[in-house]
């Protein structure tokens, strides 16, 4: 299985590894990332925040057009509000959803366009 993907003999450079090394980022942070990720590995997620690209929603509207509940609905927003990818706004009785920044809308479109090359 590993004669493909591993080297003939163990050969190690030593200077790469080290140049390397300087530059990846702590554990902690390389967590917080993978954990982001996780937060897109959701087809509702995803759905919702392909939602939000067009204009922002409550909870009624968002259950509506992705014919599910309320609480599934509400559930996944709480997920994407505390990974901080959409953010909401109180208008009378109403909660809107919207994406929390130009950020959220740059990491979907990287990932559609990498997955349509």
């Amino acid at each position: 299985m590993c004669a493909d993907l591993c080297c003939d003999e163990k050969c190690v450079h030593e200077d790469i590894v080290h140049k390397v090394e300087h530059h990846l980022p702590n554990d902690e942070t390389l967590y917080d990332l993978a954990e982001l990720f996780k937060v897109f590995g959701d087809s509702t997620r995803i759905k919702i925040l392909y939602a939000l690209f067009e204009s922002e929603m409550c909870v009624c509207d968002i259950a509506e057009l992705l014919n599910l509940t309320q609480s599934a609905i509400s559930h996944q927003l709480r997920v994407l509000k505390s990974a901080k990818l959409v953010k909401a706004r109180r208008s009378g009785k109403t909660v809107f959803y919207s994406l929390a920044d130009e950020h959220v809308r740059l990491i979907i479109n990287q990932g559609m366009e990498h997955i349509l090359e």
